[in-house]
């Protein structure tokens, strides 16, 4: 099978690649790229950020977050993560869903695709997938993991009342599966990579972007990528409840954000504060959780910054 190298391992300039290769790519069989994202978390299409990350962890550790264009769940990438990307005409990627439980069986990993999208090795998962469609052309892609930073994994995903929040990092290493442990003969990523392409690509050659197409992948980076709308904005209308204690008094808020933005908001608690709290609740409808920090807070929980109240809403 043809491929397309790409080196980068920004996770949205990433994501801005797959759409192009899946929107634009003029070549009439398929094609496959493998490729790498430093820290980084990427939620599926249809995922709220604000309710399947968590934002304070990937803020303190310099994590990225990023939206892909096809479905499924949040997963965590970092260097110790190899992904591929399958794209061609839609008759004739069938088969795509298999290429990669029969290379790694090639390589000796009693690889078994199993449920939706999972593939498995001893029954723990090694790999997930989603795909994507753009008129007559499909997109599918995926992670492999070789040996990923399962504490990072668990705290990036992990939010309150999540499963990742009550399991910790043993319960999540008993159902994944490193696979550097089934491949002793290859010394790291880099050749577990080269591996794979050997056998995805056969006597194939690569194909190479032009300058213009590149170009084009910046732009679509700079404009949807790495833009709020498409990162925040994105996110389907989720209700939430938090509670924190403040130097005011203890104060839960109920919301809703649609799109990122509040669309209902109400505060209870045993607080003090000069104005009624309902007035602030007002002010931010239609707002962003970081327009809090352009708010007078102490003027509605006394004593409460704007940075220590914008917690309540991490």
């Amino acid at each position: 099978m043809k491929y397309l190298v790409n080196t980068c391992t920004d996770a949205q300039w990433n994501m801005a690649y797959d759409q192009f290769v899946l929107e634009q790519g003029p070549w009439e069989e398929p094609v496959f790229y493998l490729w790498q994202n430093a820290p980084s978390v990427i939620i599926g299409r249809n995922q709220s950020a604000y309710a399947e990350v968590n934002l304070p962890y990937l803020e303190e550790h310099g994590i990225a977050l990023a939206r892909r264009v096809t479905g499924g769940g949040a997963v965590y990438h970092d260097l110790g993560n190899l992904n591929y990307s399958i794209a061609g005409p839609v008759d004739q990627m069938d088969q795509a869903p298999f290429i990669l439980e029969k290379a790694l069986q090639q390589l000796g990993v009693p690889a078994r695709r199993t449920g939706r999208n999972d593939i498995l090795v001893d029954g723990r998962k090694c790999s997930g997938y989603a795909k994507s469609l753009c008129g007559k052309r499909m997109m599918i892609h995926g992670t492999l993991l070789w040996d990923v930073d399962l504490e990072a994994l668990t705290r990036a995903l992990s939010v309150p009342g999540s499963k990742l929040e009550a399991a910790g990092v043993a319960s999540v290493r008993s159902r994944v599966a490193n696979l550097r442990s089934y491949l002793p003969s290859l010394p790291d990523i880099l050749a577990f990579q080269d591996a794979l392409q050997s056998l995805l690509a056969g006597a194939d050659t690569a194909i190479c972007l032009s300058p213009d197409q590149l170009a084009a992948i910046d732009l679509l980076a700079t404009e949807k990528f790495r833009s709020w709308d498409w990162i925040y904005g994105h996110s389907p209308a989720t209700t939430f409840q938090s509670r924190r204690k403040f130097a005011c008094g203890t104060v839960e808020a109920h919301y809703t954000l649609t799109h990122g933005v509040f669309s209902a908001l109400r505060f209870t608690g045993d607080f003090l504060g000069g104005l009624p709290a309902e007035k602030l609740a007002a002010r931010l409808l239609g707002c962003r959780p970081d327009d809090i920090l352009r708010e007078d807070i102490g003027r509605y929980f006394d004593q409460v910054s704007p940075e220590e109240f914008l917690q309540l809403f991490r």
